[in-house]
């Protein structure tokens, strides 16, 4: 399903932001499977955001990864647990969600990506 077409000055309004998972813990209060993530972007400061990418994901694995996320969205809360970030991930044939991240190692400035 297509969703409607926007402006770039729609677009300019989304944060997108790299970060770095610094902790990642589980999220058993969560209705889907889920992680609880701690993200380091540097300038920015450190966010929490709960991702439901268990199913693709150690917790080893996730730790250090750097992530792309959305930053500007309203906080939101899951269960007991306050999400401040939306991670981004796309789903793949099998509806298991792939995080989408950058194809090198950058540094974490809290300056938004464009």
């Amino acid at each position: 399903m297509t969703k409607p077409e926007i402006t770039f000055e729609d677009f300019n309004k989304v944060d997108i932001r790299i970060g770095t998972i610094i902790e990642v813990n589980e999220f058993p209060k969560a209705k889907k499977p889920a992680y609880q993530l701690t993200i380091d972007f540097g300038d920015l400061g450190i966010k929490k955001s709960s991702a439901q990418i268990t199913q693709l994901y150690s917790k080893e694995a996730l730790l250090n990864k750097q992530i792309l996320t959305v930053v500007n969205f309203k906080k939101k809360q899951i269960a007991n647990f306050i999400s401040e970030c939306l991670v981004l991930g796309i789903e793949n044939d099998k509806k298991e969600i792939v995080l989408l991240q950058a194809s090198q190692s950058v540094i974490n400035k809290g300056e938004q990506v464009s």
